[in-house]
């Protein structure tokens, strides 16, 4: 038996899967978005991980107690910001926050080749931008921040306590050198916090 967890925007998905790939059984909970102004949209860690407890929960618990391994998938590019001892400092900054737009045009204007050091054009949707937003409105919480984890990797750390992240959410941070698949000297533009993948 395999069990998956999606951390989506509006829930979290629990799935049970037998040997062949059939599903077994399957739970969620909801989620609730906070839009504190507009542009804004943000959600509570700790929001994440008790959903995560009762859609677990939520499965019939003989099935559970075959479970194998865990796959975890979820929603990209949050901000998720703790300190030393890896509580939340804030509300996470989701996917779909625009607030950073102004950030974003000041990193590339920083890196001319964040373009093709990531892959990508910098968007607010992406994790760099945000952390440079929080360091310029937020900066009290910014100097506690310890490390920065996207929402499902947090849940990764609720369960196993490590911080860890894969390559394919990492592209959409802005930190990482999809070419080299490594860390991109790009998040220096920011900060020299430690990123999940290094």
């Amino acid at each position: 038996m395999y069990l998956g967890i999606d951390i989506g925007t509006s829930g979290v998905k629990a799935v049970l899967v037998d040997e062949s790939g059939a599903i077994v059984a399957q739970a969620s909970d909801s989620l609730d978005v906070s839009r504190p102004a507009p542009g804004f949209s943000e959600q509570d860690p700790e929001a994440w991980w008790h959903a995560t407890v009762n859609a677990v929960r939520g499965l019939p618990a003989v099935a559970r107690s075959g479970v194998r391994a865990v796959g975890l998938s979820g929603q990209m590019h949050g901000a998720t910001l703790l300190d030393a001892e890896d509580r939340p400092l804030r509300p996470a900054i989701l996917w779909n926050d625009g607030r950073s737009a102004l950030e974003c045009i000041d990193l590339e204007h920083r890196e001319p080749e964040s373009r093709i050091i990531t892959g990508n054009i910098m968007m607010p949707g992406f994790t760099a931008p945000k952390l440079l937003w929080v360091s310029r409105h937020e900066p009290a919480i910014f100097r506690n921040t310890a490390s920065v984890l996207l929402p499902k990797d947090y849940i990764r750390l609720k369960l196993i306590g490590e911080k860890i992240s894969d390559m394919s959410d990492a592209s959409g941070t802005g930190w990482l050198n999809v070419g080299k698949r490594d860390r991109s000297l790009l998040g220096a533009a920011v900060t020299t916090l430690p990123v999940p993948w290094a």
